[in-house]
């Protein structure tokens, strides 16, 4: 067990380290949600309250969350092709280490993108000030783990020409299916199921619900956590596959 973490730590601080070598993708993952959050503040919080900060900077901090599954899958991808896993694969390390390396490596950054929205959405709104959005910034964590487990799955079954394809599926689905963008009271009633299943809508109201400290938060963060720990499965299977390939 103390030898397996002593492989994940080490994974984690060369993913880490990786990341910060691409400042340019890490601004983007930033200052793109940042710029939306405050742009559709003003221009349509007097129009619906879909667009008050209390639901805007919550489902907000959760699609820019979906960004990490392009970023976890290029960096995987371009390990892959770098051959750095290949020379990797020959240690001890097991597929779930490697996998647990990149996700933890990807927290600090859904940990900032999460403080940053929020407080930006407070100074705007200082009614979303308190304790309940510590407990957002939580739930964030959580429900970003989801996004990068999808980032691990792309990773290891695409290259880096093709995860940019893959990865905005998931992007679009988010922005989509969460229901950040429209009312979603008029919606038939197959197309509401369907965002029901789906982690996408649960994800953003588990961030809500914490924001705005609602009881309903914990179904939509086990529906989460559910699609979270199946694709994370299914991610420590694939990479094994690719580890006895290569």
């Amino acid at each position: 067990m103390r030898e397996s973490l002593s492989r994940i730590i080490t994974l984690t601080r060369r993913n880490m380290k990786e990341i910060i070598r691409d400042p340019l993708s890490l601004i983007f993952m930033i200052a793109l949600p940042l710029f939306m959050e405050i742009l559709f503040y003003y221009l349509f919080h007097g129009m619906t309250d879909q667009f008050d900060m209390k639901y805007l900077a919550p489902g907000i901090v959760v699609f820019s969350q979906s960004f990490l599954s392009l970023f976890t899958g290029l960096l995987i991808a371009l390990d892959r092709a770098s051959s750095f896993l290949t020379r990797l694969y020959v240690s001890k390390a097991r597929p779930y280490e490697f996998i647990t390396g990149y996700m933890i490596a990807m927290l600090p950054i859904t940990f900032v993108q999460s403080v940053l929205f929020f407080t930006v959405g407070g100074i705007i709104d200082p009614s979303i000030f308190g304790v309940n959005m510590i407990f957002a910034v939580l739930i964030s964590l959580v429900t970003s783990l989801l996004f990068i487990s999808f980032g691990v799955l792309f990773g290891s079954v695409c290259n880096e020409k093709s995860i940019g394809g893959v990865a905005s599926i998931v992007i679009m689905c988010q922005s989509v299916l969460s229901g950040m963008w429209f009312p979603v009271e008029g919606l038939s009633g197959g197309f509401m199921t369907l965002m029901k299943i789906l982690p996408f809508r649960n994800a953003s109201l588990a961030a809500q619900y914490a924001l705005n400290g609602d009881g309903g938060v914990l179904v939509p963060t086990l529906i989460v956590l559910g699609y979270t720990a199946v694709i994370f499965t299914v991610s420590v299977f694939v990479f094994g596959k690719k580890m006895k390939a290569d």
